[in-house]
């Protein structure tokens, strides 16, 4: 039975980091290249999210205003 391929290819990359904190994470034991992909994902869809926020910031605040003067669509069905 073959391995089943990655579905993400991952690239070798240099990065300048920080020495001292270099030299802690290793001895802690730490995988700097996961750890910096991790970080590097989460910068990523934090700056996604600003992006969408701001492409749409027009719709939501339609969206808000409509409910601030015609309250929550459906509310009258609502059990709680």
């Amino acid at each position: 039975m073959g391995a089943v391929p990655n579905k993400h290819t991952r690239k070798a990359t240099n990065v300048s980091l920080d020495s001292e904190l270099l030299e802690t994470a290793k001895q802690l034991g730490i995988n700097i290249s996961r750890s910096a992909e991790a970080g590097l994902r989460d910068a990523v869809a934090k700056r996604q999210a600003e992006i969408w926020k701001k492409e749409n910031r027009a719709a939501i605040q339609a969206s808000n205003d409509y409910v601030e003067t015609h309250g929550i669509p459906l509310a009258s069905h609502r059990k709680f």
